[in-house]
């Protein structure tokens, strides 16, 4: 056994010495050399051989996402999954407060990565509505993912419309979250203030709770549908969607053009028909300052392999969409991933 064994680590040895043309040490110094300078150069290395990508940083990424009910979690979670799996860098999805949160998360330099609507990042880029006076701007697009409805949802069928909530309670998200900007741009479309509802605040796992025990008469929940709370909710009462119809969606947009028309399917939560809503994107976004190759893996990660991620929202991710927000510049590692695609985006 032993005369086996010196003979396999000889012949090892001879191959490692011919692989590396002399000595193993010397030529081992020469290549961490070599990497070095190409590091230095500014030449990008390529991922081990059995990721997809380019090397990562080593630096673990933390991704705030949402309440464990909603859709930012539940997706945020796979996509960390996805990109820690498949490429050099590792991600980290946690519980987070929503976009306002994710942001000041970020900026407080909590975490690296965040999920964020459209409409709320414009806000703390630009410093408005919820950022007045405090803008954070240290953070850059990765990548958009998918429209996120504006569902205002109700066990009561006679709410058919957003004129129907005056002088009713409404959960309208968190205080000060990006739910309670839409909720306020929903009602101002029809000629309504917050003073016109009785409004609560509380999570969408909080709301939906509030409407079954009848404390609350519906609930804005701005989510990718098929939402958690509101399946659960649907799976045990009959839940309602309110509609916003095309005349008060125009005035909308042309107010808010981050909105767009949506319409989600009946299937969706058992709905005796489809519903017409609006929508914004679900954007990722990152600092400024994570590693370059790290986000070039994060959408690397994502968009390569999407039909291994197991969750359905796969099915609306859209190269193109990805690269369409121009409100806030993309990460030069996101660019740099487009660019091989065929597709240019604003950098800073």
């Amino acid at each position: 056994m032993k005369k086996g064994f010196a003979l396999v680590m000889a012949s090892m040895m001879a191959l490692s010495l011919t692989a590396c043309g002399g000595n193993g040490s010397s030529a081992t110094t020469a290549a961490d050399t070599s990497a070095a300078d190409t590091k230095a150069e500014g030449t990008t290395a390529a991922a081990p051989a059995d990721k997809i990508g380019l090397a990562g940083s080593g630096k673990e990424l933390i991704f705030t996402t949402g309440g464990d009910q909603g859709t930012y979690y539940g997706f945020g979670s796979v996509l960390a999954g996805q990109i820690s799996d498949m490429t050099d860098t590792t991600v980290t999805a946690i519980v987070g407060k929503g976009s306002k949160g994710n942001i000041e998360a970020m900026d407080a330099g909590d975490a690296q990565l965040g999920f964020v609507q459209s409409d709320v990042m414009a806000y703390a880029y630009n410093g408005t509505n919820l950022f007045d006076g405090a803008k954070v701007d240290g953070f850059s697009t990765v990548a958009a993912l998918y429209m996120e409805q504006v569902q205002i949802v109700t066990l009561n069928p006679d709410i058919k419309t957003v004129a129907d909530l005056k002088g009713k309670t409404v959960s309208v998200g968190d205080s000060g979250s990006g739910v309670y900007f839409n909720a306020l741009d929903c009602l101002g479309a029809y000629g309504l203030t917050i003073d016109d509802i009785t409004p609560t605040y509380q999570s969408f796992g909080d709301s939906v709770e509030a409407m079954q025990d009848g404390k609350i008469d519906a609930a804005f929940i701005v989510a990718g549908a098929p939402t958690t709370a509101v399946t659960s909710l649907a799976a045990t009462r009959k839940v309602y969607l309110v509609e916003l119809d095309d005349e008060h969606i125009d005035k909308l947009i042309e107010a808010s053009p981050y909105y767009s028309k949506y319409t989600i399917a009946k299937d969706a939560y058992g709905l005796d028909a489809d519903a017409t809503t609006v929508a914004v994107g679900a954007v990722v976004v990152a600092r400024d300052d994570v590693d370059e190759n790290d986000i070039y893996n994060v959408v690397a990660g994502i968009y390569d392999s999407i039909d291994t991620l197991g969750h359905d929202k796969k099915n609306e991710l859209d190269l193109d969409f990805a690269a369409s927000v121009t409100a806030v510049p993309y990460h030069k590692g996101a660019a740099k991933y487009f660019a091989e695609k065929g597709l240019t985006v604003p950098t800073k």
